[in-house]
């Protein structure tokens, strides 16, 4: 049974009432400072000034399982403030120091991360003052797997050299942005799985070029998704994390709460969709009858509704699994919930963008650029494809002698 604690639904209800009385009333201040930057790659003063209201609500670091850092809150706790904060995914992640990719590097550097790699770069970002980025992904190989990644770390006397090139380093154009956890091979001939390790690397450490943000669907997100090149860049053996050939399983574990948190988030973002959607609905007229009470609308926002619902329900196990069993146990709920959540959602959007018309697919409405983010976590994290070949070698192994 899926129970909520009172811990979560206080919680709830002061995000809910910190969305309502701060977050939705900037996002148009948001958009207007952002337009008078002239560049996508800012820091605007009202996310700053959302950051100090989180703080002085006590609504921080609110993913983090650990108590010393957050709450402690578990991930079935965690998961319904998640899908608040999707309901505004440009402002309010972030505001409360719950965005990805910072969550999961915080909990890497939490559990494998030295006390210099803590002082350094883990209080900084638990303090919300720096932000980091993720850099395993490569453009000359289907980073899907992760055994292929091709960056070579070869170690010397006193650490690793860095040669490779990587891209859609999530957060990588973010002005506050110090810090890379980079994942290459340290040994190609190691068994498989043993091949890769992480290492915790200054982005402005010599010989690394930031080249270009990534655009996505023509939109440059604050965050930018960086291509980053790495030419003899040095790394001293202190800065590795876990140990030699331990990437791999870092970043495995480093993916399930992350995932949780995506799909959470992703519902927020359908929620939101079929509120736009419902209120154009009831707002607009066509051949004298409102929208609404056309019954291919009634149809969509029924279908809404019950889809939405699912997907909450299925992420919530999962992160009910995570809790009681562990990752390892649930990963084929974790798999299903990234398949389920982000298809779920575009499909609530499209149907969104159809009810507003025109209007749908401009800048007037956040459903266009909604869309898109979504779309574009069908394939962060793993593709639907890799989570459904491990779904389905999972049951055939069930009827396999």
């Amino acid at each position: 049974m899926l129970e909520t604690t009172e811990r979560s639904l206080d919680y709830q209800e002061r995000l809910t009432t910190f969305m309502d009385e701060f977050v939705y009333p900037a996002e148009p201040i948001y958009a207007a400072q952002m337009a008078e930057a002239g560049s996508p790659h800012v820091q605007p003063q009202i996310l700053e000034d959302l950051k100090s209201e989180a703080k002085r609500q006590g609504l921080w670091n609110l993913f983090h399982p650990h108590p010393e850092w957050g709450p402690g809150l578990t991930n079935l706790e965690y998961a319904p403030l998640a899908e608040i904060t999707g309901r505004s995914p440009d402002l309010a992640p972030e505001a409360i120091n719950c965005n990805a990719p910072d969550t999961g590097n915080m909990e890497v550097l939490t559990l494998y991360g030295t006390d210099e790699h803590k002082e350094k770069y883990l209080r900084p970002l638990l303090a919300g003052t720096m932000a980091s980025a993720f850099a395993m992904t490569e453009p000359d190989v289907a980073s899907s797997d992760a055994t292929n990644i091709q960056m070579r770390m070869e170690r010397t006397d006193d650490g690793y050299v860095l040669n490779g090139r990587k891209w859609f380093a999530s957060n990588g154009m973010h002005p506050n942005c110090r810090v890379l956890i980079v994942m290459g091979k340290t040994d190609p001939t190691a068994p498989k799985h043993r091949q890769q390790s992480m290492l915790v690397v200054p982005i402005d450490a010599p010989g690394i070029t930031v080249v270009r943000n990534l655009p996505v669907y023509g939109y440059h997100d604050r965050e930018g998704h960086a291509e980053i090149t790495f030419e003899d860049v040095r790394v001293p053996f202190k800065d590795v994390l876990k140990g030699e050939g331990e990437g791999f399983a870092i970043s495995q574990a480093r993916l399930g709460p992350g995932r949780i948190h995506h799909c959470m988030r992703a519902i927020g973002v359908a929620e939101r969709a079929l509120e736009l959607m419902v209120k154009r609905a009831v707002s607009r007229v066509t051949f004298g009858t409102p929208l609404a009470e056309r019954a291919n609308i009634q149809d969509w926002i029924a279908e809404a509704r019950i889809e939405i619902d699912q997907a909450r329900l299925l992420t919530l196990h999962a992160a009910d699994m995570m809790d009681k069993h562990g990752n390892k146990v649930a990963k084929n709920q974790i798999a299903e919930i990234k398949v389920v959540a982000p298809t779920m959602a575009l499909k609530v959007l499209d149907r969104a963008v159809q009810v507003h018309g025109a209007a749908g697919v401009t800048e007037d409405f956040p459903l266009a650029r909604l869309w898109a983010h979504m779309r574009t976590l069908r394939l962060a994290d793993g593709p639907d494809e890799v989570h459904k070949r491990s779904i389905a070698r999972n049951e055939i192994k069930k009827h396999l002698s």
